[in-house]
């Protein structure tokens, strides 16, 4: 195959790819940085796993390469396929792995904004690596459930099966109690406040 039709195929393939994965309107700050080294700020219109919308004050030119800095997501690689007004649109140049864990990240995050969930504004949200939970009753039956919100002080989790308010229950290894009900599921305070740290390390 000529090198030219082997780039053009390649490039189809790309194309067809970003096409797969779903958008999610998400607006999250972030700063990115273009290949000069040049840094600004930056919020995100949409996502995918496979590509990304910016609001920035510059955009840099098409097929250039960029670094972004996205809160709750982390650093994401890419390069520029689209400019608009007020940014630009780049694709995500990343792993299966990677891109499977961003996807998580996105879902989580779209599933908060599209959920009226009383929210704890106490502590900052935290996005889950994983958004699934065991939970462990009293009895010791576990079920798997869902994590919609996040904080180091507690967790809304989606769920057909609601424990009683007041029940005691592990989250992983997490102590817990059931505060209230909501119709996707309930919310737990956790038992002791928590850190970044040890809820990565005990949700697992």
């Amino acid at each position: 195959m000529p090198l030219t039709e082997a780039f053009r195929q390649r490039s189809l393939t790309r194309r067809g790819d970003r096409r797969r994965f779903q958008r999610v309107k998400v607006s999250l700050l972030g700063r990115f940085m273009l290949e000069d080294r040049r840094e600004f700020p930056c919020q995100t219109l949409d996502m995918s796993p496979g590509s990304a919308s910016l609001i920035a004050p510059v955009s840099g030119r098409i097929g250039e390469r960029v670094v972004v800095y996205i809160d709750h997501i982390g650093r994401i690689e890419g390069e520029i396929v689209r400019t608009f007004d007020s940014g630009f649109a780049i694709a995500i140049n990343a792993p299966a792995r990677k891109r499977d864990k961003l996807a998580a990240k996105l879902t989580w995050l779209a599933n908060r904004h599209e959920l009226s969930l009383p929210e704890d504004r106490r502590h900052d949200r935290i996005v889950p690596e994983n958004p699934i939970a065991t939970i462990t009753l009293p009895d010791e039956r576990t079920f798997r459930c869902r994590i919609i919100d996040l904080s180091l002080s507690g967790a809304a989790l989606a769920s057909d099966f609601k424990p009683p308010i007041g029940s005691p229950l592990n989250i992983g290894t997490l102590r817990a109690t059931v505060v209230r009900h909501f119709e996707e599921g309930f919310a737990v305070e956790f038992s002791v406040l928590q850190t970044k740290t040890s809820i990565a390390e005990n949700l697992r």
